[in-house]
Formats: C-alpha cells, structure tokens, sequence
C-alpha cells in the first residue's frame, strides 16, 4: 500500500508546480504537463513516486514566464471574452476570470457554462487545454464536498489555457453519416505531404486542412451512437493507430487516445445535449491527426504489432514501468489505456502503452517533445 494517498499526492505536486507557466521548451512552445503527469500517475497506484517525479519534471525543460493580467474579461458580456479567445497574451486575464468564477459557483456550474464555448476550439495547445481541465475535474471529484484551493486553481488553468490557445479546426463536425468509426478512419484519404512534422510545419499542415481530400466531408461521416460507446472506438481506433504507425514521430498521435479518454472523465458532470457535439468535435480532432500526421494506413488494423511487442508485461506492472520511465506522455497515455482497457478489454490498449514506453525518450534521458523541432523540423 501506498504511504501517501491520492489526494495529499496530488496536492502536494499541485504546491510544488504552482509557479511553473503554461508552456515550456526552448524554441517551441510545449504545454505544461506537470499537473496532468502527476494526477495521472496517482491513478496508476503510483502515489509514492509523485513526489520524485515532481522534481524530475521540473529539471527536464525550463517552463517559461506565464502572461502576465492585464485586462478584466466579463463573462457576462460575449463582447469583453470572446475577442480574447485563442490570444495567449491574455492567458494571465483567463486565468483571473475563472479563479472569480469558481469562487461564486461550483466547479460543475463553471465547467458546464464554459464548455460549448470552449468546444470549437478543442485543438488548443493539441488538446492539452481539454486534457488540462479533465484531469483537474477528476481531482476535484475525488476532493467531494472538500476540494483544495489548488485544485480549484488548477481547473481555472486547465480553462485558461484551453480558452488562451483556443484553436478552431476548418469546418463543422457533425453525428449525422453512414460510417462506422473504424469505417470512418478507414475510408479517409491519407496524402503525402512536404516540410516534415516539425511544429512550423505542423501548423500549415492545419491551416491547409479544408483543402485535403475528403477531409471536409469526413466531418459528417460518423453514425450517431450514445457517446460512450462513441468514446471507446475512438480510444480503440487511435491505440490501434499507434500502434500501427512506428515511424512517425512517437507523441502526437498519442492524443487521439488521450483527449476522448479525457473527455470521458468531464462528460458525467455536463448536461446531455453537449456530449454529441463533445464527441463531434473530438472525431473532427482525430481527423486532423490523420491527416496532418500520417500519409498512409500502414498498419492500422493488422496485427503487424505483435512482431515488435511480442510479450507484454502484466497489467499491474504497466503503471511502475511508466513511473520508472518518467515521461508525462508515457504516463498519462498509459493511465488512459489502462483506464479504457477497464471498460473494453483489447489488447491494443496495453500494446499501445507499452509500445509508447518503448519508444518515447525517457524523462531523464532528454523526454518526449523536447527535441521536436530537431528531429522533425
């Protein structure tokens, strides 16, 4: 048994990054992951080690200086806030009109005021704004009637830097077609593309998307279906796409399991009629992956995998080997597979968890997107 549970873990690491600023790395503007990394791995069982990981973390990559407030936003008033999404220079006045709004409503009401506001813009930070604020909502769950001024702080983050780098995809998603969401992946052009997968790239890639082959009308391929099953393909879909894309560059596509896994933790606590646009708007997400980060199928949906994860460990072991490993997207991927393994048992899960141990750098050894832009630029 754990010495420290998951709540004074949490907490603890929440006062140790309470200083550190929304993005960090040098030449490229990475999110913060150090509050989701330590959330998740107290969920892996791993409490013991939050607090060394902590420290590893901060050594990693200096974290640059978050935006300063200037400018008091009115969430009363569409003309005062909406101007201000997606500016990062305004993400100090974000974080000032969210740490107000959840001092004079529940956290649930704030969430759910929010959400379809922030939703067109889910792509922010690549998805890091949703992944941010589910991993704060499920520690403020845990919390019950009792949570931390921290962890009300870290959801106004979460918020914040959602609706600072807000980040709107071309087009409008919708649960209105003939496909099957294995059919949907299956059926989208994948096209060659120049300038590598570095971010300058990366971003006329999304800039450009409307006028990539099918990608408009992918958009409203997906059949209606409640949306936790919804959920489960997507998380199946994307662990398989992982798994079967070795040579693309190891992070990125880890987000197409991680964001509706991150969605399915906000979703209980959200009025009904927002979880089909939730899940829409995350297929329109999962699209862009295909599109900007792949150019064929390659492996998708073959058992090519098991020739290079040919033994996986046992299940319990998954969590310590991402302890040990130390790199946030190897341990929040892994909680996320874990977790969607939980509810539908396929063996991709855990290949796809253990196939990112193996291949993203460890922590101490240099991590995951610290050398995007030289590998990839």
């Amino acid at each position: 048994m754990p010495s420290i549970g998951y709540h004074d873990a949490v907490n603890e690491a929440l006062e140790r990054m309470e200083d550190l600023g929304y993005e960090r790395g040098k030449g490229v503007d990475v999110a913060n992951h150090g509050p989701m990394g330590a959330e998740a791995l107290a969920l892996l069982g791993q409490e013991d080690a939050v607090a060394a990981w902590v420290g590893r973390y901060r050594r990693a990559m200096e974290h640059h200086e978050p935006p300063a407030a200037r400018f008091a936003l009115d969430p009363a008033d569409e003309s005062s806030w909406r101007p201000a999404l997606g500016v990062f220079d305004r993400a100090g006045d974000w974080e000032r009109l969210f740490v107000r709004e959840l001092a004079q409503a529940h956290w649930r009401e704030v969430v759910a005021r929010w959400w379809p506001r922030l939703l067109p813009g889910l792509f922010a930070g690549l998805t890091h704004g949703l992944i941010r604020t589910a991993h704060a909502v499920r520690g403020l769950y845990a919390a019950g009637d009792a949570p931390t001024r921290l962890q009300l702080d870290e959801l106004a983050k979460g918020l914040a830097y959602w609706a600072a780098r807000y980040a709107e995809l071309p087009g409008t998603p919708r649960l209105a077609g003939p496909y099957e969401l294995s059919a949907a992946v299956a059926a989208l052009p994948r096209v060659p593309h120049e300038g590598g997968l570095g971010p300058d790239a990366t971003r006329g890639r999304l800039a450009a998307l409307d006028k990539d082959p099918g990608y408009a009308e992918a958009l409203t391929w997906l059949t209606p279906h409640q949306a936790p099953r919804l959920l489960s393909e997507m998380t199946l879909r994307f662990a398989d796409v992982y798994l079967g894309h070795p040579e693309v560059f190891p992070v990125p596509l880890i987000h197409g399991v991680t964001a509706p896994a991150a969605a399915r933790l906000v979703l209980p606590h959200l009025p009904e009629e927002l979880h089909a646009p939730t899940v829409a708007r995350l297929w329109q997400v999962q699209t862009a992956f295909l599109a900007v980060f792949t150019v064929d199928r390659r492996d998708e949906d073959t058992d090519a995998w098991r020739a290079y994860v040919p033994d996986l460990p046992p299940l319990h072991e998954l969590g310590a080997r991402a302890a040990e490993h130390g790199d946030e997207h190897v341990i929040k991927f892994t909680e996320a597979c874990l977790r969607e393994y939980a509810l539908r048992p396929d063996p991709r899960y855990m290949a796809a968890a253990f196939a990112a141990q193996q291949r993203i750098t460890p922590l101490d050894a240099g991590g995951g997107v610290s050398n995007w832009r030289e590998r990839r630029g």
